[in-house]
C-alpha cells in the first residue's frame, strides 16, 4: 500500500467513525465547585442555543483527585444535577437517558482542570433518524404470532377398542387425540396423594412411556360430586401422576397436565350412583404425538 492509498483508507476510517459516533461536549468547573463560572456558563448557554433540536443521551460528571472519595462522588453528582438543572427544557433529552457521577474515578488527566468537568452526550438534529443506530440499539424483532391449534379430542368410546385391551393395545391403535381411561388410578379422599392400589396402573402407563418413546400425551385429570373444583384438586392429581412418570425416568418434555374439575362429567351432577361417580371421577391421558 503506497501513502496516497493509506492516507486515503485512514481519511475514510477517521469520517466512518465520526459519522457514526454520537457528539460531546464537557463544561468545567472550578476547583471544589459545582456551579460553573461566568466563561463556562456562557459556553453552556452558546451549545444549548446552537443545539435546540439535538437530543441528549447522557450526561457524566468528574472530579480530580483532590479530596476523599466520597466528596469527590458527591462533587461530581452535584455538578450533574446542575448541569442538568441548566438544560432541563431547553434540549431534548431521551426519555432512558442516564446520568454518571464518576468522582475521580477514571482516567485522569495531568491537568487537574481538565478532569473537573461534566461531559454531555447528545446527538445532532441531522443525526436523529439514525438515532439507534448511533445508540448501537437493535430494533425489536416483532414476536412471531404461532397459531395454536387445539388438538380435537377423541372419546374412548368412538375408538372401539376390543374387549379387554391393555393399555398397550389401546395406545398402538389410537391417534393423535385420543383419550384413554387410566383404570384404577385411585386417590386419598380430598388428596392427590395415590393409593397404593394404584401401583399396577403406573407401573403399565410407564411401561408404554418406554416402550413407545415418541409418545407425548396430556394427562388430564377430573372430579365427581362437588358444583365446583375449588382446591384445584383435578390439576393437583394429573400433576402427582407425571411427578411419578418423571421420577421414573419419563422425560418431562412428553407429558403435559391440564385439570377440567367437573366441567366434563360422563354423568350429570350430582350423580346418582356410586358408578356414576367414579366414571367422572377419573384419570385420562390424551394422545399428543406418536
Amino acid at each position: 500500500m503506497n501513502m496516497k492509498q493509506f492516507l486515503s483508507l485512514f481519511f475514510w476510517i477517521v469520517v466512518t467513525v465520526s459519522a457514526n459516533a454520537q457528539q460531546q461536549i464537557s463544561i468545567f468547573f472550578d476547583s471544589n465547585r459545582h456551579e460553573v463560572n461566568v466563561v463556562e456558563l456562557k459556553r453552556l448557554t452558546d451549545w444549548m442555543n446552537a443545539n435546540k433540536d439535538s437530543k441528549i443521551v447522557a450526561i457524566n460528571g468528574y472530579t480530580d483527585e483532590d479530596g476523599t472519595n466520597g466528596f469527590n462522588d458527591s462533587l461530581a453528582k452535584r455538578r450533574v444535577n446542575f448541569i442538568y438543572s441548566k438544560i432541563k427544557g431547553r434540549v431534548p433529552i431521551r426519555d432512558d437517558f442516564k446520568t454518571r457521577s464518576f468522582g475521580e474515578n477514571f482516567q485522569q488527566s495531568k491537568n487537574k482542570a481538565e478532569n473537573r468537568k461534566v461531559t454531555i452526550y447528545y446527538i445532532l438534529a441531522k443525526d436523529l433518524e439514525r438515532e439507534d443506530e448511533i445508540l448501537g440499539i437493535k430494533p425489536k424483532e416483532t414476536p412471531k404470532i404461532v397459531e395454536v391449534v387445539e388438538i380435537e379430542p377423541i372419546e374412548e368410546e368412538t375408538m372401539n377398542f376390543p374387549e379387554n385391551a391393555t393399555l398397550e393395545d389401546k395406545i398402538g391403535l389410537s391417534r393423535k387425540g385420543t383419550l384413554i381411561r387410566l383404570n384404577d388410578i385411585n386417590f386419598y379422599l380430598n388428596s392427590f396423594a395415590i393409593m397404593p392400589t394404584s401401583k399396577r396402573a403406573i407401573d403399565e402407563l410407564i411401561y408404554v412411556m418406554n416402550k413407545f418413546p415418541k409418545l407425548k400425551i396430556e394427562i388430564q385429570g377430573h372430579i365427581c360430586c362437588v358444583d365446583k373444583d375449588v382446591k384445584n384438586l383435578s390439576t393437583d392429581r394429573a400433576k402427582q401422576v407425571k411427578r411419578i412418570l418423571v421420577s421414573e425416568g419419563i422425560s418431562e418434555r412428553r407429558i403435559t397436565v391440564k385439570g377440567f374439575g367437573v366441567s366434563k362429567p360422563k354423568f350429570e351432577i350430582p350423580e346418582k350412583s356410586d358408578y356414576e361417580a367414579a366414571r367422572n371421577r377419573r384419570v385420562e391421558i390424551m394422545i399428543l404425538e406418536k
